[in-house]
């Protein structure tokens, strides 16, 4: 059972309940005020949700179902927007992307409060420290989040269609790598049973098409070794694989070439789940083409696609991953702390008596995180000042980790900047900018640049 707030509060709150929060950035003045005609909170489910509303004239609370059925999703809202006259409801739901706020995200009326499902469960468990759980209760926890508690949230505002379909391609671009990954490791661990010769023999990418193609035709040993010399020549230079050295060693492997078993009962088995492998990795691979593609395309045709261009070491696949995480909604983020937060770069600082202790986020949003890690790492291939700045805090006794994401972090400061000011990145004037600082990071440049010549 939840505890009611204290009465207090909780009137002090409803004095309150029709102004909004302040999205704007500082130098902005604040929206006018935005009376809700109803909070909702709505705890999601697959199949079900249950839905806790608050009408703001009557002050009653009522709990429902809403099935999750386009068709009683539309006739929920309809009724909404029925019974309150048009007028604004805050929804408070556990969720930012997803089937339910895709469909209520189309509706001018509703403001959606997303919560991190952490947010909801502490809570919870303040308010009913036997940590008993129910869907009408948590569906309560977002109704009292968003009408006693609505200072602390952030309504959600989508982006413009571009930049959602680039991050939606990003991440289930990454989850198909993620799942050829896992088949090709399978696929390897299959081979290495009967048939370990073929790891040589196709290259070091088993999703490649010669080693999908060369699996397919040639499974076994046995089956490989009754093919003739110039079909498995001519394979190779079909798969552009043209290094005479290379195609002549791997032929003469062939030809001395012995099987690790001859036992059909081990063979047969593992030939039927290599083939369905490879089966599997093909389309994979064609799909993953696709997804490039389109990326590429949205990439090039984004407003922001010189900011993130300009980056050294960006390129084709870290740059549209960038762009996404900044997004194109320049309120999003108050100032660079605010992504060095979010994205978990930026360290934690705990305290307590005399101990302290600075650690790294352990809850943030991996690709995102990711997504910076990997272009610090990239961009001290591209950029002096920034192999210097790594060089510099590996002398500090940083390791090769601590040290990227030190680098990540100054990187976000500077591309904010750029985001914000819709200005490409211009290195001459950064550099100019460390000179006249006197940073310790361009004396080392230059210290470094002097050595080298």
């Amino acid at each position: 059972m939840i505890l009611p707030l204290d009465t207090a509060k909780r009137n002090q709150t409803l004095k309150t309940q029709n102004q909004t929060m302040n999205l704007n950035s500082p130098d902005q003045p604040p929206p006018p005020a935005q009376p809700f005609a109803a909070f909702i909170g709505i705890d999601w489910a697959d199949q079900k949700h249950a839905i806790c509303l608050s009408d703001c004239a009557s002050n009653k609370t009522e709990q429902s179902t809403l099935p999750q059925q386009p068709e009683a999703i539309a006739t929920w809202v309809g009724e909404l927007r029925a019974r309150f006259g048009g007028r604004p409801v805050a929804v408070c739901l556990e969720q930012s992307k997803g089937a339910l706020i895709h469909a209520l995200m189309a509706h001018d009326f509703l403001v959606l409060y997303p919560v991190n499902p952490a947010t909801a469960a502490l809570y919870r468990k303040a308010f009913a420290t036997s940590r008993a759980k129910d869907d009408p209760t948590d569906a309560q926890i977002c109704l009292e989040l968003v009408r006693f508690h609505r200072e602390k949230l952030r309504a959600w505002r989508p982006e413009d269609a571009p930049t959602r379909e680039l991050r939606q391609l990003l991440e289930k671009r990454r989850r198909a790598v993620n799942l050829r990954t896992k088949l090709t490791n399978s696929l390897r661990d299959e081979l290495k049973t009967y048939f370990p010769q073929a790891l040589e023999l196709v290259g070091e990418d088993l999703h490649s098409a010669l080693a999908c193609a060369f699996l397919l035709r040639w499974p076994s040993v046995q089956a490989l070794q009754k093919a003739k010399k110039e079909t498995l020549r001519k394979f190779y230079y079909a798969h552009n694989a043209r290094r005479l050295d290379l195609v002549e060693r791997r032929l003469e492997s062939i030809a001395t070439m012995q099987a690790l078993t001859a036992d059909a009962a081990i063979i047969d088995p593992a030939i039927l789940t290599v083939t369905m492998l490879t089966r599997l990795l093909g389309p994979l691979r064609d799909a993953i083409a696709a997804f490039d593609q389109r990326i590429a395309q949205l990439y090039a045709a984004h407003p922001d696609h010189q900011i993130f261009h300009s980056f050294p070491g960006a390129g084709p696949a870290l740059g549209p991953r960038l762009l996404a995480a900044f997004g194109s909604d320049r309120q999003r983020f108050e100032g660079p702390a605010s992504i060095q937060q979010y994205s978990g770069i930026a360290p934690v600082t705990e305290r307590s008596g005399k101990s302290t202790w600075v650690h790294r986020r352990w809850s943030r949003p991996m690709f995102l995180h990711q997504s910076f890690f990997e272009y610090a790492g990239q961009s001290a291939l591209h950029c002096d000042w920034a192999s210097a700045f790594l060089q510099d805090q590996k002398a500090r006794g940083k390791t090769h980790p601590t040290a990227v994401r030190a680098l990540a972090f100054k990187w976000q400061r500077i591309m904010f900047i750029c985001w914000r000011e819709r200005r490409p990145y211009d290195e001459a004037l950064y550099l100019q900018a460390l000179k006249t600082r006197g940073s310790h990071l361009f004396q080392k440049l230059e210290k470094l640049q002097l050595e080298a010549a």
